[in-house]
């Protein structure tokens, strides 16, 4: 049998409004409150992409020095902006860990 399972890039690039293509490396997460993030690094860009559906799907770049544990509140964890929580952070750095190689060599 030949039926394959619809790939999961164009699933998530419709879930978040973003683009994505099979050439990304995507990561998905969803967490405890059943909020969805997507991640999307493409070769050769020095920044992946990021979207939240608690922040309305928005897109935020984020790269090897975006976690920030400077937020304007102790303790607050962010990325680019976008206040995330500690298992947010923890896959984050996953997704940005195992795309390194990615963004290597991008200027």
């Amino acid at each position: 049998m030949t039926d394959m399972p619809p790939a999961l890039e164009p699933l998530l690039g419709r879930l978040c409004g973003g683009e994505i293509t099979d050439d990304d490396y995507v990561g998905y997460f969803m967490n405890e409150y059943g909020e969805q993030i997507v991640f999307a690094q493409r070769r050769g860009e020095k920044t992946a992409r990021l979207w939240h559906s608690d922040a309305d799907w928005d897109m935020f770049l984020v790269g090897d020095h975006s976690i920030r544990l400077d937020g304007p509140v102790d303790g607050m964890i962010t990325a680019a902006g976008l206040i995330i929580n500690r298992e947010e952070t923890t896959w984050l750095s996953s997704c940005l860990a195992a795309s390194r190689h990615l963004r290597q060599g991008s200027s």
